[in-house]
């Protein structure tokens, strides 16, 4: 037996992480069953720790040591199988300490800047040093520490240090600013060195969000640069580097794109910087994946009705082209990037425009280049879109230009594999694949257009699936602390953290919204129960709770309702009905901001039910015992709230589907209760043709909660369904990415909203843990696969935690044939649907 897919803090070789005790974990091969392990750690001068023998099936471990900055760990594993025979050692892994200590940093914060206009949008800064290396320092160990005020590109004798695009990545800048640390051993020379830093403005100072808003960090853009070689510092960041804003990017902006003149190729004009005294208290390691430059797609030229000319790239996505054409000096090429052609088949970005309310008028996503003579090479640096089409507008012969869009998002393996006897389901995941790339750029946003915002409800809806989808483990555990040190000293949590908004006195009300401030408590749990790395709980567990006592907080406040404020509630103190909500939000033939200005009883007494139930499992697992108490008893009562407020006698008499499905997903309802429900909302979707009529916080759950009850056929419907609302309509309008709603492009083709929101491909989690049944929680497999002739067959793997599992079926006539693999050190207990139970082993299965 042999350990695999090593890795450290749940990535691949982490290089510069500040972890106390770094989480180690892998996966295993050639044998059924691991009884025990050795781990084995090394540094420069030998071995620092030998665990010996453990005798554990477990496949994770903390490495116990006191780790020192800039410290290597090299470590390897070797296994025993269920017979007692060692297996050969793994390749060795290894993981990298940062700088563990402010007093570790020599260099000092500089600007580039003269004079910073704070109105005006401007060029890119880039900065100059020069430093000494001789023969002998080749052969040690190179090490660069390094971060800014806005956006970063290093170049060490003519050659990109990392891969690290949009660097230092998102944060909330004035509380958490990550540096990254770089191994530049291989790009030193003997002699002079020459250093070149290319500063643009980047999520600090660029036009952000929805309003526009611009330097929500701050005016000016600096630098941190820190180079060692074998731990002494060789190059830092002081007052005799030079700056320049002479050079080729004229502007740049994240969301409005940049303005090149390749006729300042070479950059001329250096100056003095200045030395400033920013804060190193807010510095941290990164401790997560890169964001890097991905999939490439080579673009085709076509000419719309209206006679424009329009580069079509074949997949919506977020990220920034690359081209190269021939053409003479002054000449010009203007780019403007959108998602979608409108109803009349010509180039628009007026889907997701808000001019009126838009600082600047809009969202340019644009590039304005200006040639030099002959040929011309361009790729964007400091600004990331989202689109599949770009319009042309220039004079310059295209016929022998290349135009590539290239798609950037955190550096994450795909996980999940589907494929059906239905290709537009096909397509779905793959949509729903796409728009979790377009939108995990260092931190789950929602959309790459207008907002690029990094909402707590959409993640709260989304986890589960994007845990399945993609290894995207590393940038939600980031986004976490952000929303950590954005919390509210009354316990509400920022809706969108990192801030990409100059906050309001109405954003600081709708803080307090469920389901939104519920992701606190939905996320860990949910990474948890996948995982089993119980850090993650304690990490935010004081999050958790202060968000709760919020919510009790507003449970105590009377309601301002004379009606409701006077009726005999016996569960008043449990009951939420103040307070200011997004509610069920974007539910079909509701105007959604009708919620907010209704106070939204049952689904916030149902939030406070489901949280408090899931907050006494997570003190539970933490051995907190009197906690786990306390919320166990909220928790109940305000589910006997809900119950009061929402039915009478147990019964729900809506014509909305969210009620029910909300009350089925929480728990809300018991027994005959929840099986007399579960046939309203199956009779329900009936009514409404097997369309959904479900908002943005129960869509996810819909088809789950009808497949629990034995409603799989109206389920596989809702699915099927390719008639608005429904999954499928956008997959049969052409659709690459989710859209934010059912009617993006309307039978007309009139286009609306972002193209590029993965909330609603959470029905993904219940394709793969439903229709082929792979379902990882708490430590245990269990595939419990729902076939149906509709789909013809159905096959999905999934790389989890564990291993790779499958699972897939297939019809032939009224027979249907089981292939399922279980991954080595685990077994699965299967649940077949004539009622057929089996624990399978590691090992193909054909059932």
């Amino acid at each position: 037996m042999r350990a695999i897919n090593l890795r450290t803090e749940h990535m691949i070789n982490p290089i510069g992480i500040d972890s106390k005790e770094p989480y180690l974990s892998w996966n295993c091969e050639d044998g059924r069953r691991q009884t025990a392990y050795q781990i084995v750690a090394m540094d420069e001068n030998g071995v620092v720790w030998d665990s010996s023998r453990v005798e554990s099936d477990s496949m994770h471990a903390s490495c116990p040591l006191e780790l020192k900055s800039r410290q290597r760990i090299f470590w390897k594993i070797r296994l025993w199988d269920e017979k007692n025979e060692a297996g050969e050692w793994s390749a060795e892994a290894f993981f990298e300490m940062g700088l563990s200590d402010k007093a570790d940093w020599r260099a000092e914060w500089i600007n580039p800047e003269p004079e910073c206009d704070p109105e005006a949008h401007k060029p890119a800064s880039y900065l100059r040093t020069y430093f000494q290396c001789d023969a002998e320092s080749l052969n040690k160990s190179a090490r660069l520490y390094v971060t800014a005020h806005g956006l970063y590109e290093v170049w060490i004798n003519g050659k990109r240090a990392g891969d690290f695009v949009l660097a230092p990545g998102s944060y909330n800048y004035d509380k958490r600013l990550a540096y990254q640390t770089y191994d530049v051993s291989g790009l030193l020379c003997e002699g002079r060195n020459e250093v070149e830093v290319i500063l643009g403005d980047g999520w600090y100072r660029s036009v952000s969000g929805v309003d526009g808003d611009r330097n929500i960090y701050g005016t000016d853009i600096a630098l941190l640069f820190q180079l060692e070689i074998d731990g002494a510092s060789v190059c830092v960041s002081d007052e005799t580097w030079e700056a320049s804003q002479n050079g080729s990017i004229r502007e740049n902006d994240m969301q409005q794109g940049e303005i090149v003149d390749a006729r300042l190729a070479v950059v001329s004009g250096y100056h003095a910087v200045k030395v400033e005294k920013f804060s190193f208290d807010q510095l941290i390691c990164s401790d997560c994946v890169p964001v890097c430059e991905m999939e490439h797609f080579k673009g085709k030229i076509i000419t719309t009705p209206n006679g424009e000319t329009v580069i079509d790239f074949g997949q919506n996505l977020a990220g920034y082209v690359e081209f190269t054409l021939n053409a003479h000096e002054g000449d010009k090429i203007v780019l403007t990037h959108g998602e979608t052609l409108d109803e009349n088949g010509n180039f628009t970005q007026e889907n997701f425009q808000d001019r009126k309310r838009h600082k600047e008028g809009g969202t340019k996503q644009q590039v304005v280049y200006t040639c030099a003579e002959g040929e011309n090479h361009y790729k964007t640096k400091f600004s990331i879109w989202g689109f599949r089409y770009a319009k042309a507008d220039t004079v310059i012969d295209l016929s022998d230009a290349s135009f590539t869009a290239i798609a950037v998002y955190s550096k994450m393996d795909t996980l999940t594999t589907f494929t059906c006897g239905n290709d537009d389901i096909n397509r779905l995941v793959q949509n729903s694949i796409w728009s979790q790339k377009s939108n995990f750029c260092d931190v789950p946003t929602d959309c790459p257009t207008r907002e690029r915002a990094a909402w707590t409800g959409d993640m709260g809806v989304f986890a589960h699936t994007g845990l399945y989808l993609m290894d995207a483990y590393p940038v939600m555990r980031k986004w976490l602390a952000e929303c950590r040190v954005s919390q509210f000293d009354d316990g509400k949590i920022a809706n969108i953290s990192p801030k990409n908004n100059n906050p309001s006195f109405f954003s600081g009300l709708l803080a307090g919204s469920v389901g939104w401030g519920d992701a606190c408590i939905i996320v860990p749990y949910e990474m948890y129960r996948r995982y089993g790395d119980a850090r993650i709980l304690s990490e935010n567990y004081e999050m958790m709770k202060k968000w709760y006592v919020f919510l009790e907080e507003r449970a105590k406040k009377r309601p301002v309702n004379p009606v409701k404020r006077f009726k005999r509630n016996p569960y008043r103190r449990y009951t939420i009905e103040t307070g200011v909500d997004y509610g069920e939000w974007c539910e079909p033939d509701v105007e959604s901001t009708s919620a907010m200005r209704t106070p939204q009883g049952k689904v916030a007494t149902a939030f406070f039910a489901y949280s408090g139930r899931m907050l006494a499992e997570i003190a539970a697992i933490l051995g907190k015992e009197d906690d786990a108490a306390y919320y166990s008893k909220t928790a109940e009562m305000a589910k006997k709230a809900w119950r009061f407020i929402a039915t009478e006698d147990g019964k729900i008499s809506s014509d909305r589907q969210a009620d029910y499905v909300r009350a089925l997903a929480f728990g809300l309802l018991d027994g005959d209760e929840a099986r007399q429900a579960a046939a309203d909302l199956n009779e329900l979707v009936k009514k409404c043709g097997y369309h959904l009529n479900t908002g943005f916080l129960s869509t996810p759950n819909l088809t789950r909660v009808l497949c629990d009850y034995g409603y799989e056929d109206t389920a596989y419907k809702l699915l099927l369904q390719d008639t608005r609302p429904g999954w499928l309509y956008e997959v049969k309008k052409g659709a690459t990415t989710i859209w934010e709603t059912w009617d993006g492009i309307n039978e007309k083709g009139e286009v609306k909203a972002s193209l590029n929101h993965y909330s609603y491909g959470a029905i993904c989690g219940w394709i793969l843990d439903a229709v082929c049944g792979i379902q990882v929680s708490d430590g245990k497999i269990r595939i419990c696969p729902h076939p149906d002739k509709v789909l013809g067959y159905a096959k999905a793997s999934y790389q989890s935690p564990y291993g790779r599992i499958e699972s897939g079926w297939k019809y032939d006539g009224d027979k249907v044939t089981y292939e399922f693999e279980i991954p080595s050190n685990t077994h699965a207990e299967v649940i077949l649907p004539d009622g057929r139970r089996k624990v399978l082993d590691s090992g193909r299965y054909s059932l």
